[in-house]
C-alpha cells in the first residue's frame, strides 16, 4: 500500500472535539500522523484521544485568546515536537438580518472564523519554514466562495479565510509548505443540528421540513458527511497533493458549480 507521506508527522487539529474536526483527527491518525487535538472542552478531547488509540496529545485553549494559545501550543511542541501539519478547523456560525445583528455577533464571527486561524497559523509558520515542510488546510465553507442571506458576518469571515489561504500559498510557494482550504456545504454535524433548531424556533416549521430544505440546497439532495471532508483534507496533506496549493476545494455535491 502506498504511503501517505503523513507517517509520524505531528499534526494539529483545532476544534477537534466534534463534527468535522473529530473526523479529520481520526483520518489523519489512520494515515499515520501523530495527531494533537486542540479545543475548548477537555472532556471531548480526551474521549477522542482514547478512540484514536494513541497517547492523548491534548491542548485546551480558545484560538481567539492569543496569550493562552501561545503558551498551550508551545507546551505541545515542547512535549511532542514541531507541528508539521495544521488543520484550521475551529469556527462557528450565527445568523440574523444584518440590520438586527449585534456588534458582538460580528466581532465573534470574525474572531473565531478568521482571526483565530491567523493566530494559530502565525504561531506555527516559523518552524515549518525552518524545516522546509508544512501542510496547512483551513476548513472554510461554501460561504467562503458565494453569498447566503442572513449570515453576512459568517460569509465575510469565510471569504476572508479563503483569501488568507490564497495569499499565504503564494507567499510560501517554493518553501515546501502548501496552503489550501476546503469548502464544505451543509454537513451532518452538531453545528448543523443547532442551525436546524434555530430555524424551527424562528419559523415554527418542524425539524424534518427544515432538514429537507437545507439538504435540498445540495444538488445531490443530501448532507455532506464529516468523513468526506476528512478524506479530502487528508489527501491535501498527503504526498500525492504536493503540487496543490492556494486552492479552495468545494465539497458540496455541485452546489457552487454554477
Amino acid at each position: 500500500m502506498a504511503k501517505s507521506g503523513l507517517e509520524n508527522r505531528h499534526a494539529l487539529v483545532t476544534g477537534a472535539g466534534s463534527g468535522i474536526g473529530s473526523a479529520i483527527a481520526r483520518a489523519l491518525s489512520r494515515a499515520g500522523a501523530r495527531t494533537s487535538l486542540l479545543g475548548r472542552s477537555r472532556y471531548s478531547l480526551e474521549n477522542l484521544a482514547g478512540d484514536l488509540g494513541q497517547p492523548p496529545q491534548i491542548a485546551v485553549a480558545d484560538i481567539t485568546d492569543r496569550s493562552v494559545l501561545r503558551e498551550t501550543v508551545h507546551q505541545l511542541v515542547d512535549q511532542y515536537g514541531p507541528i508539521e501539519v495544521l488543520i484550521n478547523n475551529a469556527g462557528g456560525a450565527l445568523s440574523s438580518p444584518l440590520d438586527r445583528a449585534a456588534d458582538e455577533d460580528w466581532d465573534q464571527m470574525m474572531a473565531v472564523n478568521l482571526t483565530g486561524l491567523f493566530n494559530v497559523t502565525r504561531l506555527l509558520l516559523p518552524a515549518m519554514k525552518s524545516s522546509g515542510y508544512g501542510r496547512i488546510v483551513t476548513i472554510a465553507s461554501t460561504a467562503g466562495v458565494r453569498g447566503y442571506p442572513y449570515v453576512t458576518a459568517y460569509c465575510a469571515a469565510k471569504h476572508g479565510a479563503v483569501g488568507f489561504t490564497r495569499a499565504l500559498a503564494l507567499e510560501l510557494a517554493g518553501s515546501g509548505i502548501t496552503v489550501n482550504a476546503v469548502c464544505p456545504g451543509f454537513t451532518e454535524t452538531p453545528l448543523l443540528e443547532r442551525s436546524i433548531d434555530r430555524i424551527v424556533a424562528k419559523t415554527g416549521r418542524d425539524a424534518a421540513a427544515a432538514r429537507a430544505e437545507l439538504a435540498g440546497i445540495n444538488p445531490q439532495g443530501r448532507f455532506v458527511q464529516p468523513e468526506e471532508v476528512a478524506d479530502a483534507v487528508t489527501w491535501l496533506c498527503s504526498a500525492a497533493a504536493e503540487s496543490i496549493s492556494g486552492q479552495a476545494l468545494p465539497i458540496d455535491g455541485g452546489e457552487t458549480a454554477g
